[in-house]
């Protein structure tokens, strides 16, 4: 089974995006800092603190963080796209994001069935949120 998980890079800013992540989407952090690693002697002192490496998982749901990336500060392409069968669950997503950052589209009724909402968090990164209600069961097969 292929999976892809989200990496994105930030200038000093990874493990409060990460722990800013945690409090809306839920789960573990494991981090580990340059000071923490290998590598540590080969990395100038500024940025010892910074993040080597960042995990955010929260079930299935795996989201990769680091402050050693060479394109920080450029505009990224990328949005991450969450998609629920709870509205309300969603609706306390988007919102606990959408902290800081700007909506670009409310969560609001979609064309193509169920909710869907834009957003840019305070980090500067793209997500949106599609809703799709599961349907409804009579209790018949």
């Amino acid at each position: 089974m292929l999976t892809l998980h989200p990496y994105l890079g930030f200038g000093g800013q990874a493990r409060e995006a990460l722990e800013f992540y945690r409090s809306c989407l839920g789960g573990t952090l494991d981090l580990m800092t340059v000071a923490d690693s290998p590598v540590a002697a080969q990395i100038p002192a500024h940025m010892q603190a910074f993040i080597l490496h960042g995990s955010l998982t929260s079930g299935p749901l795996i989201l990769n963080a680091s402050d050693m990336t060479e394109d920080v500060g450029r505009t990224h392409s990328v949005t991450l796209a969450l998609q629920s069968d709870d509205l309300e669950h969603a609706r306390q997503v988007f919102d606990a994001l959408a902290q800081g950052g700007t909506v670009t589209h409310p969560l609001s009724p979609s064309f193509w069935e169920g909710m869907f909402g834009q957003l840019t968090d305070r980090y500067g990164h793209h997500w949106m949120m599609n809703v799709i209600p599961q349907p409804q069961t009579n209790g018949q097969d």
